[in-house]
């Protein structure tokens, strides 16, 4: 008898034992479930889970580390990075900028994306183009040449503003997909510090605006238009370029200081006057010279920019030569150097010279 109660109460304590132990386990997992409330880990459970639980961590709560990166894309004109996008899938504009010596200096052309300096009559003017960047004061504004449509032909319906031009003149731009602006544009004003015809001027914005309002092409050129990288480490040196443009001339000096050309016409120093009055040097990184046949069309002094001909690429005082071709107006240039390879063009704002075969171009 003794025996047995002895093994009632021996199993009485296993069950007490086995219930202490319950509580303990309980309440230990009631603690842990506390604990990990308070740093703000939840779990959701439905029914019982088979998973084990991590054993290298209490927290349920994982953050990852996060990166935020800024896209830069390359402008299809002259290859420079470009934060804003939007800044790129926009058309391109062109506006047409006087060169006679009661116009300058000039406004807003320092700023351009991309200018082509054309041959007129004993005189050039610039054809600015406008892709990424804008200018709040820029001219004055000049009349349309047919050689302007030719290179705008190849730019996907571009916007070209223009004081004005002959009305032959305008039907071939028009009809070769340019779309045109006019000194009726109401973001086209006079100025009153120069007479006419060198007084009229204009904002990019303003002209942009004027495009929408007629419901023009607001689609990019197809890019890139050059094929971009470094000057070859052999290229040859170069500290000065010199223009013979048949009625003026041009000269360019290498400036390491500032890692430009610096331009002058006839003798005297290239500058650009803000809208403030201030002037400074006009520069551009990279010179691109393109020796063009130069013919008649109708009385005016035009350049053939299709074809083939002589070509340099300048740029960090060295110098490319080569040969351009062009298949049709609406295709652009290609540039190759002896050996048939692509001559690459670096990233920089472009002043493109088109080089009369009647004048030429040296360097030294």
């Amino acid at each position: 008898m003794f025996s047995t109660f002895t093994q009632w109460v021996s199993a009485h304590k296993v069950i007490s034992i086995l219930a202490a132990a319950v509580l303990v386990v309980g309440v230990g997992t009631g603690i842990f479930m506390a604990a990990n409330a308070s740093t703000g880990a939840t779990t959701t459970t439905s029914e019982p889970s088979t998973t084990a639980a991590p054993t290298t961590s209490s927290s349920t709560t994982t953050t990852e580390a996060t990166t935020t990166s800024v896209v830069s894309t390359m402008s299809p004109i002259n290859g420079l990075p470009v934060d804003d996008a939007a800044l790129l899938d926009r058309r391109l504009l062109a506006v047409k900028v006087d060169n006679h010596p009661l116009a300058r200096p000039q406004s807003g052309i320092n700023l351009a994306d991309m200018v082509f300096e054309i041959r007129v009559e004993g005189i050039t003017r610039f054809l600015t183009m406008w892709m990424q960047s804008d200018a709040e004061f820029l001219g004055p504004m000049r009349s349309g040449r047919p050689t302007d449509a030719t290179l705008l032909a190849a730019l996907n319906a571009p916007t070209f503003a223009i004081s004005g031009a002959q009305g032959w003149v305008q039907s071939m731009i028009t009809s070769m997909g340019i779309n045109l602006l006019t000194e009726t544009t109401p973001a086209a004003f006079r100025v009153d510090f120069r007479n006419a015809p060198h007084n009229l001027y204009t904002t990019t914005a303003g002209l942009r605006a004027d495009a929408d309002a007629r419901q023009y092409e607001d689609e990019p050129p197809t890019g890139p238009i050059w094929e971009f990288g470094p000057m070859p480490a052999d290229a040859a040196p170069a500290n000065a370029v010199h223009i013979n443009f048949v009625g003026t001339s041009v000269d360019w000096t290498w400036d390491q200081a500032t890692g430009t050309w610096l331009r002058s016409a006839d003798g005297a120093e290239s500058n650009f006057r803000d809208e403030d009055e201030a002037q400074g040097r006009l520069g551009f990184p990279v010179l691109i010279g393109l020796v063009s046949e130069q013919y008649s069309n109708n009385g005016l002094p035009s350049s053939h920019t299709v074809g083939t001909g002589q070509a340099w690429v300048f740029a960090d005082g060295k110098v490319v030569e080569g040969t351009w071709t062009r298949e049709t107006e609406t295709e652009w240039y290609t540039l190759t150097d002896a050996d048939g390879n692509t001559i690459v063009v670096p990233p920089g704002q472009t002043w493109i010279s088109l080089v009369p075969d009647t004048g030429g171009l040296t360097y030294e």
